[in-house]
């Protein structure tokens, strides 16, 4: 039987969301959890592996098991187990053939900047600090550039080591707020820190810096050198995980091309 898992979680203490050799993780108190119960390891499938300090407020994961325990049940037992920055919201049934990576259809993902002269001890590890005035407008223009199907070769990491770096963004935007902007951003998929140098092309962009014309070339250019910035984790929060087809049609409308996760390499 195989048992889908939504959850979300406080990053700040997390080394991320997959299993490292040391240091604690989200998968390694999901799994501490479920060989205790199967009294056997038990692996959990992700559909995003998370980086150190970043938050989800939406993920899934699935697991397979030859137990025949109620999905509320399920819950109670891992929320009675788990520390207080997991949260287990949902457990369901599903396919045998259903698998949390390779059946997402996309997610979205939002990264929280706080403008203030000060730093505030209050937003620490939760939005990331920006200390300089911001042209909000130009950021929005560049970031709009980004929407579509490209090769973001420019905007991740160098250490991404997947055969093709072709993702197609369907959202990608500023927003204002009281205290500074989110940045939301919506896609088949995200290359290893792609959000989080995005972000940090676009603060480059208000900072008078970069211009939005820059994209065009950049994104030709393939070149991670011409983009050298990675914004930090703190900010960036996993938002939402598209697992329905019409979900994302009703978000973005019927005129996008919906990408299949079994013909790609992902996060």
């Amino acid at each position: 039987m195989r048992i889908l898992v939504k959850i979300s979680y406080l990053g700040t203490q997390f080394m991320g969301f997959q299993i490292q050799q040391s240091g604690r993780t989200v998968q390694q108190q999901f799994e501490k959890i479920l060989k205790r119960m199967h009294k056997r390891h038990v692996r959990i499938h992700p559909t995003s592996r998370t980086d150190r300090g970043v938050h989800a407020l939406e993920q899934y994961f699935h697991f397979d098991t030859e137990l025949n325990i109620a999905p509320e049940k399920w819950k109670y037992a891992m929320n009675s187990a788990l520390p207080d920055d997991i949260l287990v919201h949902d457990v369901t049934v599903v396919d045998d053939e259903f698998h949390c990576r390779y059946d997402c259809l996309g997610k979205s993902y939002r990264y929280k900047v706080y403008q203030t002269s000060q730093r505030d001890p209050f937003q620490s590890g939760l939005k990331t600090h920006v200390n300089v005035q911001l042209d909000l407008t130009k950021m929005n223009q560049a970031a709009q550039a980004f929407v579509g199907t490209h090769d973001f070769t420019g905007f991740c990491s160098q250490k991404t080591e997947v055969e093709s770096k072709v993702r197609t963004l369907y959202q990608s935007e500023i927003i204002a707020n009281s205290d500074g902007f989110d940045y939301v951003v919506t896609g088949s998929g995200f290359l290893y820190n792609m959000v989080r140098v995005l972000v940090a092309f676009l603060i480059e962009v208000g900072k008078g810096k970069r211009q939005p014309e820059d994209v065009p070339r950049l994104l030709e250019s393939k070149d991670r050198n011409e983009v050298p910035f990675t914004a930090p984790a703190e900010g960036l929060y996993l938002e939402h995980v598209y697992l329905s087809e019409a979900t994302l049609l009703e978000d973005f409308g019927n005129d996008i091309t919906i990408h299949r996760k079994k013909s790609l390499q992902n996060d």
